[in-house]
């Protein structure tokens, strides 16, 4: 399944509830519930093991024991704004648990860089030590 696929069924599993906001708005955030509060049920998403699990590292304190993804919205002074940053966060989260990691290619060492690296090796040993006590006999 691509991310695109992915994020879109997520979006369509999502609940929303608007809550009052602090912040920016003036007397109208005591008015209005500005802030939006998304949920969404990863179990239900049907992910691949090795996808779960890096979004569930990704998401950290924002994953609740129940498998349910909280975020909270309440940067603008609109629903529909807040709406959107929420969706386009949970979006961003997903497609970046979706994406492999590069593999680290291992480094390959020839016997000359072998030697240098151990020739380095023991002059900073002998310089450290060389950083006793000075003993006068």
């Amino acid at each position: 399944m691509s991310t695109d696929e992915l994020i879109a069924r997520a979006l369509g599993l999502i609940e929303e509830s608007f809550i009052a906001s602090a912040g920016p708005g003036g007397q109208n955030v005591n008015k209005v519930a500005t802030a939006v509060q998304i949920r969404l049920d990863v179990f239900a998403l049907r992910l691949e093991p090795q996808v779960f699990h890096r979004l569930k590292e990704l998401a950290g304190s924002k994953m609740t024991a129940r498998g349910e993804i909280v975020m909270t919205a309440r940067s603008y002074r609109t629903q529909e704004q807040n709406r959107e940053d929420a969706r386009s966060r949970l979006g961003e989260l997903l497609r970046e648990a979706a994406t492999l990691p590069a593999r680290r290619a291992k480094s390959r060492l020839n016997r000359v860089g072998k030697t240098e690296r151990l020739a380095g090796k023991k002059n900073r040993s002998a310089i450290k030590a060389g950083r006793g006590k000075v003993r006068f006999d």
